[in-house]
């Protein structure tokens, strides 16, 4: 297998870990972490164990002091906004608004690439931002969970969840190339577990251990390895090899994975507003990419 359909294969399952979190992480939270305890229980771990994995790597070098900044920006964007608005917002939204909302990262990459890398926007581009920014705004406004709770303020944060992710990748393509992988990820985590102490460790520290069940054991388990350790490995390969654009557009996985786990696990139904949301999500990412779905095709 060649090293770019390695970094497809590591992309899919990636996604696949994200749809499953969806439903998965809710077990343990809020009920036994609140959100910002689960996200430093997280990152403590994620950084000890990319530190070793480090540590182990042949071919280290030196971070060179021009790019210390660009790492702190890669720790606040992709670790610390990133995790604490996606779990605040996943405890107060559906797991379907989530994984809807989290879709339209591709636009917002498109956006943030326009804005910090005078990328020309076609007006077809721009079209496709609206469209997409209102499926997601059409969520934000009318949707309601099954007990009748709004849930604005869940999918608002999940959406700046987003946003700040689409931030990280368009920061970190540059340096994955310059340093390689899990030294790039060490650093965003290192950095990023300064920004998150604040606000986890004394969540963290109400944590009653002995009252967790093994579902919510499992819970913990499956977000520290594969959320936070394996998933993120399995991003940042295959961002080394494929451009973020392409990148972001295995999150239209997403959405279906965390419909079919969401549907086994807590019988999650799908709404009208969420399905036109939908449609409006993918037709911007449609218009977005057009041009280079056609080049692809042709």
């Amino acid at each position: 297998m060649t090293e770019r359909n390695q970094a497809h294969a590591s992309i899919f399952f990636a996604n696949l870990i994200y749809g499953a979190n969806f439903s998965i992480a809710r077990i343990a939270m809020p009920q036994f972490l609140s959100p910002s305890g689960f996200i430093m229980l997280r990152v403590i771990f994620a950084t000890l164990l990319f530190i070793i994995l480090d540590r182990l790597s042949p071919s280290v070098r030196p971070i060179e002091r021009k790019d210390v900044f660009r790492f702190i920006q890669l720790g606040l964007f992709g670790v610390a906004i990133n995790q604490l608005l996606f779990f605040e917002g996943l405890s107060r939204t559906s797991n379907i608004n989530a994984a809807l909302i989290m879709t339209s990262t591709p636009i917002l990459v498109t956006g943030m690439a326009f804005l910090l890398l005078k990328n020309r926007l076609t007006p077809m581009q721009g079209l496709g931002i609206l469209l997409g920014l209102s499926g997601a705004v059409t969520l934000i406004l009318q949707y309601k969970t099954a007990s009748g709770s709004p849930t604005a303020l869940g999918d608002l944060m999940v959406l700046l969840n987003a946003a700040s992710y689409a931030l990280f990748m368009v920061r970190a393509k540059p340096l994955m190339k310059k340093y390689g992988t899990i030294q790039v990820i060490k650093w965003t985590f290192i950095f990023g577990t300064l920004f998150v102490i604040p606000f986890g460790a004394p969540e963290l520290q109400k944590v009653q251990w002995s009252d967790f069940t093994a579902a919510a054991w499992f819970s913990v388990a499956f977000v520290l390895l594969f959320t936070t350790f394996a998933a993120y490995l399995l991003n940042t390969f295959g961002l080394k090899h494929l451009s973020p654009s392409v990148v972001s557009y295995y999150i239209y996985l997403q959405p279906i994975f965390a419909t079919l786990i969401s549907r086994f696990i807590t019988n999650e139904m799908v709404s009208s507003v969420q399905v036109l949301a939908c449609i409006l999500i993918f037709a911007g990412v449609y218009c977005v990419n057009r041009r280079t779905l056609v080049k692809t095709e042709s």
